[in-house]
């Protein structure tokens, strides 16, 4: 009897963005975290790097499934050698001062009067026209120029907010992202390609969408005493454990509000009365009594999983070995063994 072929293996699933070429110019941040999202979903993304160290090293966390090449731009060989396999890309990414590809033979004028359908991407802080175009700033600068930082803040004290993730990952690269690929659906249906002026003030005023709608209907209070975000509320903020930890509340609908009441045993407060800010100073010492009560831990027993809206405040460090995370594969080990968030988003394909 003739012995059964071998199984065929199941071929390598094909990521979205197979087949599209992108050319990144190394730098810090958004542009980097634009082309590693491109470059996880298929892409071939090189890197030009420039020779000598980083101006600040931050690691290769940014760099997987990316190839590099290293190229000084002042030698007109290596110049030429930058355009070429620009030309040969779908898009090119980069995160300069405005006037520094120009400078360098790069702008877009130039690149796409020989690569017509070109998709040129550009990130900065301020974008490239207006009065701040060419002034030095980082994320916090950006995320207080749109004011998002203003709502950051706990009463009597500065505002704070998370390094780099509002306006450098949020308000630059993802809109970053979003305007490379807008930008190729067209070029792939009229043969031209555009320039993308991705400014992360513009990114993240367009994240408050929400906010101002709610303060144009009349719904946002600036008071923070009568605004359930602004840290004031009982049922809308972190609170402090036994241990020195935290955890977080954010039970805003009444139903959820009810259960949360119910699993802190505080059954003598109505939810009916929830947002009459004038009893929320003495709930929130009460819930935040209550919570001081037990550790960390001891309320991940109590409420993670249920309708109370509840998360513990981990670290990053903890972050990638939460039982969630760890079901879903959202981090992975690298080499070296240290942790990476995994790609995102996910694809049934």
């Amino acid at each position: 009897m003739q012995a059964a072929a071998p199984a065929a293996s199941p071929a390598p699933p094909v990521r979205p963005l197979e087949g599209l070429k992108v050319v990144e110019m190394a730098g810090l941040g958004p542009c980097p975290l634009t082309g590693m999202l491109l470059a996880d979903h298929g892409a071939q993304v090189t890197v030009i790097d420039r020779p000598g160290p980083p101006a600040i090293d931050t690691g290769t966390g940014l760099a997987r499934g990316k190839q590099r090449i290293c190229l000084d731009l002042k030698h007109p060989g290596d110049l030429n050698q930058a355009r070429q396999l620009i030309a040969g890309a779908d898009a090119l990414i980069e995160g300069f001062r405005p006037g520094v590809m120009e400078r360098l033979g790069l702008g877009p004028a130039e690149l796409r009067a020989q690569h017509p359908a070109l998709v040129y991407g550009r990130v900065t802080g301020w974008g490239q026209t207006g009065p701040l175009a060419q002034a030095a700033g980082h994320d916090i600068n950006y995320v207080a120029l749109t004011g998002a930082l203003s709502i950051a803040s706990r009463a009597g004290q500065a505002p704070s907010i998370p390094a780099t993730l509002i306006g450098d990952m949020g308000g630059g690269a993802l809109m970053l992202a979003f305007g490379v690929m807008a930008a190729l659906w067209q070029a792939r249906a009229t043969g031209q390609g555009c320039v993308i002026d991705a400014a992360m003030t513009d990114g993240v005023g367009l994240m408050a969408g929400l906010l101002h709608s709610l303060r144009a209907a009349g719904r946002w209070a600036e008071a923070p005493e009568q605004n359930f975000f602004l840290h004031q509320s009982p049922f809308y903020d972190c609170f402090e454990c036994a241990d020195g930890r935290y955890v977080s509340l954010g039970a805003l609908e009444p139903q959820f509000y009810a259960e949360l009441l119910q699993r802190l045993e505080l059954g003598d407060i109505s939810p009916a009365s929830q947002h009459d800010t004038r009893q929320w100073p003495a709930v929130r010492e009460r819930v935040a009594q209550r919570i001081r009560e037990r550790t960390m831990e001891e309320w991940q027993q109590r409420l993670e999983g249920t309708n109370a809206c509840f998360a513990p405040v981990l670290n990053l460090a903890e972050a990638p070995d939460h039982p969630h995370a760890r079901e879903r594969q959202s981090y992975r080990r690298r080499a070296d063994g240290h942790w990476e968030p995994s790609p995102a988003p996910r694809f049934s394909r």
